[in-house]
């Protein structure tokens, strides 16, 4: 009997994308377990063992190009680690992964914590499609679609990550046909947003503070009935990565500026050859290039973007997010999971492992 020729598949992407799914709904599901115990570090290893496990099973040739850096003992996915099967003929991957984000909160029992994943295939020559920011932090303005929307119509970018937040909030109340007062923006509870506050208070709109979750709040305001209008302030540079992924799947968008925490860390980006970068302002298609982006993400506790993981007797409910920039198609996924049956394959073991 003659072999069947196989024809080369051309939209890989569509084959992995609910894969990419399994990862994080394995990665909250192990983290889970978790919560309130007061050890941020054995979630995040919870979550990455889970993730490892599911990427061995998928067949790609996945790199790491949004992670952490390489620390002693640390437990997270690195940058440059390679993850899927990597046989000949798969598809090629950019990731950008945070298998916990909001590690403290779920260390605390608090909400906001998602497991989330990105990833991306050039095949226009851009060459990384995920690209990663070299500092630590940056200034983060995240908006939605009517924003975004505006301002391409009009041909004037009036929302600038370098005006004055007064002005910023005005001109997103005229865009959005809301009054001051009732705007809603979202920022992160430090120390160094202590101005930040002052200055949005003093002009009358309202403020969410968040204990931690980057990612989650700077898409929400490209969400329907999150809550927020506006994401501002200074965060992590890898989680402005994974969100722009996402806003570039919304219609949304964010402009993002390195920042450094001090002088010295200024002088080591200038040293290795980002003087230049150092000023530049980054919108979302900069971060995330190229129509072959995927975003999914599933909640681990309650946040704008998704709900919690929730264990009813012997179940398991799970609810994720799946999108795709070049279709803007956004799936909601409720899964419910039988605990008496339910496995997840771990790295560490190289098993299905019951939960």
């Amino acid at each position: 009997m003659a072999k069947l020729s196989r024809k080369p598949i051309h939209d890989l992407e569509r084959i992995i994308e609910f894969d990419l799914v399994r990862a994080t709904e394995a990665a909250a599901l192990n983290a889970s377990q978790w919560m309130g115990k007061g050890d941020k570090n054995a979630a995040d290893q919870a979550a990455c063992d889970a993730i490892r496990g599911m990427f061995d099973l998928i067949p790609c040739c996945g790199e790491v190009v949004i992670g952490e850096g390489i620390k002693d003992d640390a437990p997270g996915i690195f940058l440059g680690e390679h993850l899927g099967t990597w046989q000949p003929g798969v598809v090629p991957l950019d990731i950008a992964v945070d298998p916990v984000d909001g590690t403290t909160n779920i260390s605390k029992g608090l909400p906001n914590v998602i497991s989330v994943l990105a990833a991306g295939s050039a095949y226009d020559g851009l060459g990384k499609s995920l690209r990663n920011l070299p500092s630590l932090y940056c200034e983060k303005l995240a908006y939605g679609p009517r924003v975004r929307d505006y301002m391409l119509k009009t041909g004037v970018e009036q929302v600038k990550l370098e005006a004055p937040i007064e002005e910023n909030v005005l001109l997103v109340a005229k865009i959005l046909n809301t009054a001051v007062h009732e705007l809603t923006i979202t920022m992160l509870d430090r120390p160094r947003h202590e101005e930040l506050v002052q200055r949005i208070r003093k002009v009358g709109a309202r403020l969410r503070m968040i204990g931690d979750g980057d990612v989650a709040s700077a898409i929400a305001p490209s969400l329907p009935d999150s809550g927020t209008d506006l994401y501002v302030g200074v965060g992590g540079s890898p989680e402005a990565v994974l969100a722009a992924t996402a806003l570039r799947c919304l219609g949304g968008d964010m402009q993002v500026r390195m920042w450094p925490r001090d002088e010295a860390e200024r002088k080591q980006l200038i040293e290795e050859g980002f003087e230049e970068e150092l000023n530049k302002v980054y919108y979302a298609e900069d971060l995330a290039r190229g129509d072959g982006i995927m975003f999914c993400a599933t909640g681990i506790s309650d946040s704008p973007l998704l709900p919690g993981v929730r264990f009813i007797g012997h179940t398991a409910v799970t609810h994720s997010i799946l999108m795709r920039a070049s279709t803007r198609t956004v799936r909601h996924i409720k899964a419910v999971h039988d605990l008496t049956k339910k496995t997840i394959r771990l790295r560490s073991t190289r098993a299905e492992q019951p939960l």
